[in-house]
């Protein structure tokens, strides 16, 4: 009898969290399946951008895959890393119901990065120098250069449809974003073709091309957020009374920024080695292609991540620890079961992917022999997007930033230089020194995740939010 009592008393308390997990899988599943569409459509106009410029010839896709490295290194991937704040900042306020500190976020942080883009922009108008400074062939780097300088104008609307992103994700209003993304990857295709081959402007007009439907983008978000009922409580604003806002977001980029940076950087530093390898064309050429190939995967699991963000911040802001513990574990069921299908699916597009951006046949071949050392990439990359993801949720930017800083610049490149260069692995060492850093940022991630404490973060959260209230109104 005592024994049945006991049973029934686990099912009761079993039944509550299976419940809880199953609404939360569905919470998730509402951000991140258009999410995934979202960012993938984003990154798509510049895989397009890449495979027109490829069919150009192998000196204009090694110039265009350089600068596309460089130009992450100096300029989109700061951007891209100092925007992620305010998934900390908004995901938590708008859990929290304070809804006017949205705006007030989003419109320092759009001042902020506009003065982010300036020094950048002049840091890509010396790209081709720089890339001969450093050894690599004259030629290549004086496409490069070509190719960064068109580049320029992508910065400005790049930054601000960042930061209308996770505003808007932060608040789970994902279909604007959906049909926003999808009109300006169908704009893009015709406009770029026209621009490449239509009016001869080469690698030029590719790189234009994508400046032109992120503005695009931007347009048609800023009209919904002008003149939609959704964001009635919470418009951006620009009034010098939020600019106290700007300080506290920087708070935030600085770290989320390091964060991103630190692991993108890694990856384009040793495509950047490859250029130094014998047969520097083919080799840049091949590693470009398979960090596109994975750099393009990695915003499927990203925007798993950007569901685990947004949910773990929203339920940390509202003092409920429960669910934001739960949220992890439904978010990292959806990201295992994409990684495994994205897997299974480049083994099985090993022999054709590389006719994708080349007609050389020695470019395709080399590509099918990498292929299974960039499926682990992919692997890696699913489990920690989405850790990543909870990191930027319970704002422990600065322990992400640690974590990468150990992962990559103390195991994965040297791993890479030792293979590529000392035990003359080439190219394919060099993507195993990759993978090496990638295992060990998942190992760490991991360990931290699984030790936290979620009563005591969502105590912080709620702490913060109530003396950010209590200056605001002395």
């Amino acid at each position: 009898m005592e024994k049945a009592l006991l049973q029934e008393k686990e099912e009761k308390h079993r039944a509550p969290t299976w419940n809880i997990f199953v609404e939360e899988l569905r919470k998730t599943s509402y951000i991140a399946l258009p999410m995934v569409i979202v960012t993938v459509s984003q990154q798509l106009s510049r895989v397009v951008s890449m495979m027109m410029v490829g069919h150009l010839g192998e000196l204009e896709l090694s110039g265009a895959a350089i600068a596309t490295s460089l130009t992450n290194v100096l300029g989109f991937s700061v951007l891209f890393g100092m925007s992620s704040a305010l998934e900390t900042l908004c995901g938590q306020a708008y859990g929290a119901e304070q809804y006017h500190k949205l705006g007030a976020y989003t419109g320092g942080a759009i001042l902020s990065l506009f003065g982010v883009c300036v020094p950048l922009s002049v840091l890509f108008l010396f790209l081709d120098e720089a890339l001969e400074f450093i050894g690599q062939d004259p030629q290549i780097s004086r496409e490069a250069g070509r190719y960064a300088v068109y580049l320029i104008p992508t910065l400005f609307p790049y930054a601000i449809l960042q930061l209308l992103i996770r505003y808007l994700q932060t608040q789970s209003l994902i279909m604007p974003m959906l049909l926003s993304s999808i009109a300006s990857l169908l704009f893009h295709v015709p406009v770029c073709w026209l621009l490449v081959y239509r009016f001869d402007c080469g690698a030029a007009g590719a790189a234009l091309a994508i400046g032109l439907s992120y503005w695009l983008n931007v347009i048609l978000l800023g009209i919904y957020v002008k003149h939609s009922s959704a964001c009635q409580k919470n418009r951006i604003s620009f009034s010098i009374y939020d600019f106290p806002s700007i300080k506290e977001f920087f708070r935030f980029a600085i770290p989320s920024a390091l964060m991103v940076c630190l692991e993108w950087w890694s990856c384009e530093i040793v495509v950047l080695l490859s250029g130094t390898l014998p047969n520097p064309q083919l080799e840049s050429s091949v590693l470009s292609i398979c960090m596109l190939t994975a750099s393009l995967h990695y915003f499927i699991p990203f925007s798993i991540g950007a569901a685990a963000s947004t949910r773990v911040s929203n339920e940390l802001g509202a003092g409920n620890p429960i669910k934001a513990a739960v949220a992890v574990w439904a978010v990292s069921s959806l990201a295992v079961m994409e990684v495994l299908i994205a897997t299974i699916v480049l083994i099985c597009c090993r022999n054709i992917l590389g006719y994708a951006f080349s007609n050389s046949k020695e470019v395709v071949s080399y590509i099918k022999d990498i292929i299974p050392l960039v499926c682990l990439l992919l692997f890696m990359d699913g489990i920690q997007t989405v850790l990543s993801g909870v990191a930027r949720g319970c704002g422990w930017q600065h322990l992400g930033a640690y974590v990468n800083l150990g992962a990559y610049y103390l195991v994965g490149i040297p791993v890479a230089i030792l293979l590529g260069f000392a035990l003359r692995l080439g190219g394919t060492g060099l993507w195993m020194g990759i993978n090496a850093g990638s295992i060990v940022q998942v190992t760490l991630l991991s360990i931290v995740t699984s030790r936290t404490n979620w009563q005591k973060q969502a105590s912080i959260v709620r702490g913060r939010i109530v003396e950010e209230r209590d200056t605001a109104e002395k």
